[in-house]
C-alpha cells in the first residue's frame, strides 16, 4: 500500500510523461485549476495574482465575462470552429471590426493576413513577404530582440541561448545596436548608416529592417520615439521594407492599440499575436501595405490559420475596449501609478545599479545580475504574485499586469514586488 508521504513524493505526471522541455512550471511549483481576472487559483483554492498575463496574451484579464459570453454563445450555436481561410460570418465580423475600430481611426491602409496562430507566423510571413516583395535576402534586426522560436524568427532574434537551440546555422540576418545599446555616445544609426553606404562594408542590401519598441524578452528596453522616427526614414531613403514587431507590445500594452503609434510612424508590415483574441485563444495576423499583397493564393498557409472562435473573442474585445479612448487613458494613467512605485522602490534599494523601465503597462526592474532577478520573482511567488525574469542574463523582473487590473490589484502586486526586493537586499 502507498502511504501518503509515499504519494506526495512521487513523480508526477508531468515529470513522467511531459518533456524536460517545460520552462514555467518549475518557476510556479503549483497545479493550476481555474483563472478570473487578475488571478489564478491553484487545485487547493490559492490565489495568486497574476502579472505574468501569459506572457502579454491576456491583456483583458483571464476568463473576461464580455468575450466568455460572446465565445459561449457561438459555441452554443454550433458556429464553425475550424475554417482554414474559408469565409465565414465569424471572419467578417472581425474584419469588419478590426477596420472600423483600429484601422479607419489611424488611417492605416494595411490588409490583414491570417498566417497562422502564433507569434512567430506572423514573424515568419512578414520576413518572406519582405524577401519576396524587394528580391532580396538580408534582414536586420536589433541587438536583444526577440522575434519567435522558428528558424527565421531565430535568426533575428538575439539570444544566445535561444539561438543556439536551433541547431543549424542561422543565415541572411544582420544585428544591428538597439536604442541606448551604445550608451548614448554614438549617434544614432551612425554604424548602420555607414554599412549601408559603404560598398566594401560586405553588408547585402537589406530587405528589411525588423524592430520591437519594446523589447519585452530582452529586458524592456525602450526605444526613444525620435530613435523609431529616424528608423523609419532610413528605411525610406535606402528603401528598406520595416517591419514592426507588434506581438507582445501591441493591442494595448503600452497604451495605444499599436506600440508604434506615439512615434507616429507607418511601419510597411505589423505583426500581432498574443493578446489579438483577448481570450488567450491562438491567433495571428500580419498586417501589410497594399501593395506589399503579392502573394499567390495559398503561397502562404497554416491549417490552423481560420481560428474562428478566436476571432469571435477579438471582435468582442475590439467592440468592449476600443470603440473609445477609455482603455488608454486608463492604462497610461496606471503605468504612470506603475513608475512612481518602481521608482520609489529603486531609491529605497540598498544595492546600487537597481532601474526601472517601461511604457503603459510594461515594466520592467533591472538588478546587477540574473540570481538577485530569480530570488525577486521566487519570493514574489511565496508571497502569491506571478512575475518572470527576461533580459540576456535573466536580471530584469518583467511586470506585465493585465490592463483590466484594478488599481486596488495594481497596489496590491506592487507591494509584494517591493517586499520581495526588499527580503533579497
Amino acid at each position: 500500500m502507498t502511504t501518503l508521504t509515499e504519494a506526495a513524493t512521487a513523480p508526477s505526471v508531468f515529470e513522467t510523461v511531459e518533456s524536460e522541455v517545460r520552462s514555467y512550471c518549475r518557476a510556479w511549483p503549483v497545479v493550476f485549476e481555474r483563472a478570473v481576472g487578475s488571478r489564478l487559483y491553484d487545485e487547493h483554492g490559492r490565489p495568486f495574482l497574476d502579472f505574468f498575463a501569459g506572457a502579454g496574451s491576456l491583456n483583458y484579464g483571464h476568463n473576461n465575462p464580455v468575450l466568455k459570453r460572446a465565445l459561449l454563445d457561438y459555441l452554443a450555436g454550433d458556429g464553425v470552429t475550424h475554417g482554414l481561410d474559408m469565409s465565414t460570418t465569424a471572419k467578417r465580423d472581425f474584419l469588419e471590426t478590426f477596420r472600423t475600430t483600429v484601422l479607419e481611426p489611424r488611417a492605416l491602409p494595411y490588409k490583414v493576413m491570417f498566417p497562422g496562430p502564433t507569434g512567430t507566423n506572423a514573424v515568419e510571413a512578414a520576413l518572406k513577404l519582405a524577401r519576396k516583395v524587394t528580391g532580396r535576402e538580408t534582414v536586420v534586426s536589433f541587438t536583444n530582440a526577440f522575434h519567435g522560436m522558428s528558424l527565421g524568427s531565430l535568426a533575428v532574434t538575439g539570444n544566445a541561448a535561444k539561438r543556439a537551440g536551433a541547431g543549424v546555422p542561422l543565415n541572411h540576418a544582420t544585428q544591428m545596436p538597439f536604442d541606448h545599446y551604445l550608451g548614448g555616445h554614438t549617434p544614432d544609426f551612425l554604424w548602420f548608416e555607414r554599412l549601408l553606404g559603404d560598398p566594401g562594408s560586405g553588408l547585402d542590401h537589406p530587405a528589411a529592417v525588423i524592430v520591437e519598441t519594446v523589447q519585452g524578452e530582452g529586458g524592456i528596453n525602450v526605444a526613444r520615439a525620435e530613435w523609431l522616427r529616424k528608423l523609419a526614414d532610413l528605411c525610406r531613403r535606402r528603401d528598406m521594407l520595416l517591419i514592426v514587431d507588434d506581438v507582445q507590445m501591441g493591442c494595448g500594452r503600452t497604451g495605444d492599440f499599436f506600440s508604434f503609434e506615439e512615434a507616429g510612424i507607418t511601419p510597411d508590415i505589423v505583426t500581432l499575436s498574443k493578446s489579438i483574441s483577448g481570450y488567450g485563444l491562438p491567433m495571428a495576423l500580419c498586417l501589410l501595405r497594399p501593395e506589399l499583397d503579392l502573394w499567390q493564393p495559398g503561397e502562404h498557409n497554416g491549417t490552423f490559420r481560420g481560428n474562428n472562435p478566436a476571432f469571435v473573442t477579438a471582435t468582442a474585445a475590439l467592440d468592449a475596449y476600443w470603440r473609445d479612448g477609455r482603455l488608454r487613458e486608463r492604462t497610461l494613467a496606471r503605468g504612470a501609478r506603475v513608475e512612481r512605485a518602481l521608482l520609489e522602490l529603486c531609491g529605497d534599494d540598498g544595492r546600487s545599479g537597481v532601474a526601472a523601465r517601461g511604457r503603459g503597462l510594461v515594466w520592467g526592474l533591472e538588478f546587477a545580475d540574473g540570481e538577485r532577478a530569480e530570488a525577486v520573482c521566487r519570493r514574489a511567488f511565496e508571497l502569491g504574485l506571478l512575475l518572470e525574469t527576461s533580459g540576456p542574463r535573466g536580471e530584469v523582473v518583467k511586470l506585465l499586469p493585465p490592463l483590466t487590473a484594478t488599481d486596488d490589484e495594481l497596489d496590491e502586486g506592487l507591494g509584494i514586488l517591493a517586499r520581495s526586493v526588499r527580503h533579497t537586499a
